[in-house]
């Protein structure tokens, strides 16, 4: 298993709609764990629960039949189990919380039987879905009462999962992991020691270091220098506690626009109008028409640049990609982290809607060239066996 990496994906649910990405664009073979996001919170009794059933358990998609016996899943997770039996190497976690849904930890988090409700509901979903594991995503924690509670949740979740695994008679570990921060005034509250003992590994959340709310233009996932930096948060964990194998480097598939600017380090005036928000431009998207791409090799970090509209879009290019896989490589990190994947190149959007800052431009996939740079994949096999789920049809396995 030695020096073995993980290329882990974000799913999001909503990728289904406009963005056209369904389930079978995944790149299994680039990757080694699919984090589906994101599961949402009730914050009165900490309960978990899918955020759009319809997505999740309902659709169905080609093959699926409209005229089964008893109670089936359809949806992305049967799409998605179908995958791991096709991809035995090919974990899925449920990611619970994520930007919009975090302030509902706030206060669920500090209770001991909102706690267990969490831990409780997130493995009943878990064996329900037939999945691999947990993800926490909370976006942060504010004080100390709550990085106190953060490391009980993950001490609940962790030996939950233990004894799931155990009553079932499953010789498998199911996952735990988290969405880590990099910007030091939220990754300075945690209890990153304590934390740590419970987790398989933390997926670095190595971006959004600039954008709209700034200033100054910047970079906004340059691993050295700059106001923040990947190299320093990953320092900062590891000083205290968390060894490099278990880091996995999160790399955005997207740039963050700026207007009115000279490049990095100017002023700015606004962001550009993005493919779905604003500001926001899909990696497949870029570099927009007119732009040219420049590197900043002390930085490892890149750029696009139209002189003509003086907007400066900071953004992964396929250079960045090759390097910061390289990085995870002599750093000896745990892997590479996406957000997300409907952001990549390399898939074909059958009835989506084009248009500036949505039409796909030539490149490869950003997933791969990180893998082929970053060394093998770790194959560690996946777990089908959910003879406890509410789906007739998963407790079968998909046959």
């Amino acid at each position: 298993m030695a020096g073995k990496k993980y290329s882990v994906g974000y799913f999001v649910n909503w990728g289904i709609y406009g963005r056209k990405f369904p389930p079978s664009l995944i790149p299994a073979q680039d990757l080694t764990h699919i984090l589906y996001a994101f599961a949402d919170i009730n914050p009165e009794s900490g309960e978990v629960f899918l955020s759009d059933k319809w997505a999740d358990q309902d659709i169905h998609y080609p093959g699926d039949s409209w005229n089964d016996q008893g109670t089936n899943l359809y949806g992305n997770f049967k799409a998605i189990y179908n995958l791991k039996k096709k991809h035995r190497h090919l974990k899925v976690l449920l990611s619970i919380g994520g930007w919009t849904y975090s302030p509902k930890f706030h206060n669920m988090i500090v209770s001991k039987s909102h706690r267990e409700t969490f831990a409780s509901s997130a493995i009943k979903l878990l064996e329900d879905y037939g999945l691999d594991g947990l993800d926490v995503d909370y976006e942060y924690p504010q004080n100390d009462v709550q990085a106190e509670g953060y490391v009980e949740l993950l001490k609940t979740m962790r030996h939950g999962l233990d004894k799931h695994a155990q009553e079932k008679g499953a010789n498998y570990r199911f996952l735990l992991t988290i969405a880590a921060p990099c910007g030091p005034s939220n990754y300075e509250k945690l209890r990153i020691g304590k934390m740590d003992q419970y987790l398989d590994f933390w997926n670095m959340m190595a971006y959004d270091y600039s954008g709209s709310w700034d200033k100054i233009s910047n970079h906004q996932a340059n691993v050295y220098g700059g106001p923040i930096g990947t190299s320093t948060a990953l320092a900062y964990y590891e000083s205290h506690g968390v060894p490099r194998s278990k880091m996995v480097l999160g790399i955005p598939l997207y740039g963050r626009s700026f207007l009115g600017t000279n490049g990095p380090g100017h002023s700015f005036s606004g962001v550009g109008p993005g493919s779905w928000e604003q500001g926001v431009y899909d990696y497949r998207a870029l570099p927009l028409p007119h732009s040219q791409i420049h590197l900043d090799h002390a930085a490892l970090a890149s750029w696009a640049f139209d002189p003509a509209k003086k907007e400066m879009v900071s953004f992964d290019s396929e250079d960045v990609g090759a390097w910061k896989g390289g990085y995870i490589k002599h750093e000896g990190l745990g892997g590479s982290m996406f957000w997300e994947l409907s952001g990549d190149k390399g898939s074909n959007r059958e009835g989506m809607e084009g248009g500036q800052g949505k039409d796909p431009q030539p490149g490869r996939s950003l997933v791969k060239v990180v893998k082929e740079a970053m060394g093998e994949l770790d194959d560690s096999p996946n777990w089908l066996h959910y003879e406890r789920s509410k789906f007739d049809n998963m407790k079968a396995g998909m046959p």
